[in-house]
């Protein structure tokens, strides 16, 4: 699998609205994406120097950028890894959370409660349904707790131990 790190997510991002929007300017793409214009004018220069966007003058102070073929190829790749990426995020957060229900099962419960949002939150919400676990608001249940990726049980023997 490959990661993409934030430089790569910027740049599919800067691609995917430059493809939408060709006469965005950089503080437009800046307001967009909540950077500094300067952010963007260092990712775009780095673009054009690589190959992968054109810069074209239309008027005597603005600019259009263009896609380059190998702009296309890069975005198209970014966007697999993406995908890639966010299953395999999806798949590892879901095996956690099937662990974690074994346990509130062996446990003799088949509800819990939910401490969490996002998208972490979701899985597990999707995951408890799957494997015919209720979420109840029920202080007598385990409470399944959401913290970035990581997927904990809590009981009340837990809070008074």
């Amino acid at each position: 699998m490959t990661e993409l790190s934030t430089e790569s997510t910027r740049d599919l991002v800067i691609l995917e609205k430059i493809e939408q929007d060709p006469d965005a300017t950089q503080a437009s793409l800046a307001a967009q994406l909540g950077v500094a214009v300067g952010t963007i004018n260092w990712h775009l220069k780095r673009l054009i120097a690589k190959g992968y966007v054109k810069v074209r003058r239309v008027e005597r102070r603005k600019l259009r950028y263009i896609i380059t073929p190998e702009g296309l190829a890069l975005r198209a790749r970014l966007t697999l890894d993406y995908i890639q990426n966010s299953f395999q995020l999806y798949r590892l957060v879901r095996s956690r959370v099937i662990h974690t229900l074994a346990e509130v099962r062996k446990m003799g419960y088949s509800a819990v409660r939910l401490s969490g949002d996002g998208d972490v939150a979701d899985v597990c919400r999707l995951t408890c349904l799957e494997q015919g676990i209720h979420i109840v608001d029920d202080p007598a249940v385990p409470m399944l707790t959401i913290q970035g990726l990581k997927v904990t049980i809590q009981t009340e023997e837990d809070k008074t131990a």
